[in-house]
């Protein structure tokens, strides 16, 4: 076996997380509420914090997991995994007491962090339950366990030291399980690194970065925070999304960058306070997590400027697999751009396949594949599911595109989303993005449901505007007229709101449900 080599030895997060700090100094690295940390009082207190779990006896190799609400303390578990070389596991604020108990089953968590402000029944709870969780701690006083921050305060801050390895298992991603069981998703320190990289060289970044992350920390926006720290930025949180807070947050402190998913940016077009709103200072809107339709992104491209920037990945290829910057949304020369998920970043390697391994023409959709620094190790404890999502030398992101002559890809749908009715695919996003077009309709998910004609017969569900009204014959014209009968929809519904996900995007396994009772198509 060939011995390292010291002079082409590639850096881990901790290195990058010790370089902000350093260049950060005395710069507001983290703002929630009242509360701000500069970089140097941040460096503080994560020395303390790293000093407090080594004299628990934890260190490289061991697995932690942290449950909290936006805060930055809620950072220093996953800053101090990339120090020590630790695997982290991101928990969900929002999960029920089964979801938490699973992952921490799952990920073999022996240590929890929890934030007692908000999860101290919850820890209570996950303590009873699981004899292997030996050690629960708060970030603060609490009823369930000792207050690590309360430990970390009695030593004197050191130098940082960044301990791990590149190859350091680094973080579990547990996917959103809308097909089942959530799947942790291994990444090393090496795929952070490159994913940070990617960010910062691939997305558009104001020259002078205060990003407001409304949207959980254990996901998209907390894989951009040392990108964020990177540039000397400023990270303010929220404790969830509210339209109105997000108006006063980004004016307050003049913010110049956010991440959204779309149902949040339809919330902030369709809210009153829009009006009213002081939004001059956002020069970048990062979006993704799920498609947007066109149409509403050039009502938000009206309504906020050319500010708007599509990043696509998935938990297996995090944040960066495909960019479609803010110059690529351009309605005037490129309309049919508004649909795409943008072109490959600098060092990944996306095909769309076939289920044999084989590259579809041009215009065709295939699944999109990706190979590169990006790509998990594969999944915690699930060698056949790993296996099927890496085959044929590819990463099998389970999404179907097309890809026009310029190398843009445009996601028709989740491969379990196609419709096959009467023997036709039937891609639902490209349904949905017809039915957004009218100016009534504010929203629309299109699923199949079970027919005795056709297998699966074309359903919409649609949110109107307020104060609008349309009828679904209209509707159904409309779509007919655009992309011909097979895409018509048979039935549409009309509801107040969508089911999302915990992550905001609309969750159509919840939708299926009503439909499909207790037949598999539900759960697909």
């Amino acid at each position: 076996m060939t011995a390292p080599d010291p002079f082409h030895q590639p850096c881990n997060m901790g290195d990058l997380l010790i370089r902000a700090i350093q260049r950060g100094g005395d710069r507001v690295a983290f703002i929630l509420d009242e509360q701000q940390f500069t970089y140097r009082e941040f460096g503080a207190l994560l020395s303390r914090f790293v000093q407090a779990l080594k004299a628990r006896g934890l260190g490289r190799g061991d697995a932690i997991a942290v449950l909290s609400s936006n805060r930055p303390e809620a950072f220093l578990g996953t800053a101090a995994s990339y120090l020590m070389g630790m695997r982290i596991t991101w928990m969900h604020p929002l999960g029920s007491e089964d979801d938490h108990a699973y992952l921490l089953e799952d990920s073999g968590v022996t240590t929890l962090v929890a934030d007692p402000g908000t999860f101290s029944e919850r820890a209570h709870a996950l303590k009873a339950r699981l004899p292997a969780l030996r050690t629960v701690v708060g970030l603060g006083p609490n009823d369930f366990g000792d207050d690590i921050l309360a430990e970390a305060a009695r030593f004197e801050p050191l130098p940082l030291v960044a301990e791990a390895s590149p190859e350091d298992l680094c973080t579990l991603i547990y996917t959103g399980g809308t097909t089942g069981k959530p799947k942790g998703v291994i990444h090393t320190q090496r795929v952070h690194v490159s994913m940070v990289m990617a960010e910062l060289s691939e997305w558009d970044w104001p020259q002078e970065v205060r990003f407001l992350a409304m949207t959980p920390i254990t996901h998209a926006a907390g894989a951009m925070i040392v990108a964020v720290m990177m540039r000397s930025g400023t990270f303010v949180m929220n404790k969830g999304f509210d339209a109105d807070k997000f108006f006063a947050l980004v004016k307050k402190h003049r913010i110049t960058a956010t991440f959204l998913v779309p149902t949040m940016i339809y919330v902030l077009l369709d809210h009153p306070g829009l009006a009213g709103a002081e939004l001059s200072s956002l020069q970048t809107i990062i979006y993704g997590a799920s498609p947007m339709s066109p149409a509403r992104l050039i009502e938000g491209m009206k309504v906020f400027g050319p500010v708007f920037m599509q990043l696509y990945g998935q938990s297996e290829a995090p944040n960066a697999v495909t960019v479609l910057r803010r110059i690529d949304h351009d309605p005037e020369r490129f309309p049919q751009r508004l649909a795409s998920c943008g072109r490959p970043i600098y060092d990944s390697q996306v095909r769309l396949l076939d289920d044999d391994g084989k590259e579809v023409p041009t215009g065709e959709v295939g699944e999109i594949c990706v190979r590169g620094p990006l790509v998990m190790k594969g999944y915690w404890n699930k060698p056949e599911e790993t296996a099927k999502a890496m085959r044929h030398g590819w990463l099998y992101t389970g999404d179907l595109a097309r890809a026009d002559e310029d190398g843009f890809l445009y996601i028709v749908d989740r491969s379990k989303d196609m419709i096959i009715s009467g023997g036709f695919n039937v891609y639902p996003k490209e349904v949905e993005d017809v039915l957004t077009t009218h100016p009534a309709v504010a929203a629309a998910a299109v699923i199949g449901v079970p027919d005795d004609k056709w297998g699966e017969a074309v359903k919409a569900v649609v949110v109107l505007r307020a104060g609008a009204s349309v009828s679904a014959e209209e509707l159904i014209a409309l779509v007919r007229d655009a992309k011909g009968a097979v895409q018509a929809p048979k039935t549409i519904d009309f509801a107040d709101g969508l089911p999302v996900t915990g992550l905001g995007k609309p969750d159509k396994k919840a939708l299926r449900a009503k439909y499909w009772g207790g037949q598999g198509r539900a759960v697909a």
